[in-house]
């Protein structure tokens, strides 16, 4: 079964922001009202763009997003 996109995002979580990925898995963790369990990639990139003030580019999303196929294939 596939993870949603949330539960893979949340493997990059940490205390404090490293870098772009850990900032924006932090974010989406304070987020209540993330779709957390979306697998499709319109679902979620619609929700972001927008609710995902917290974003500084989508190109971040499109990054984590490219991360999430390679591993769930």
């Amino acid at each position: 079964m596939r993870r949603s996109f949330y539960h893979f995002l949340m493997k990059y979580r940490q205390p404090t922001d490293r870098d772009e990925l850990t900032a924006f898995a932090n974010s989406v963790y304070d987020d209540l009202a993330f779709p957390k369990q979306a697998e499709e990639y319109n679902e979620v990139s619609s929700y972001l763009e927008l609710n995902g003030h917290y974003l500084e580019s989508m190109r971040v999303f499109d990054d984590a997003w490219e991360r999430y196929l390679i591993e769930e294939k």
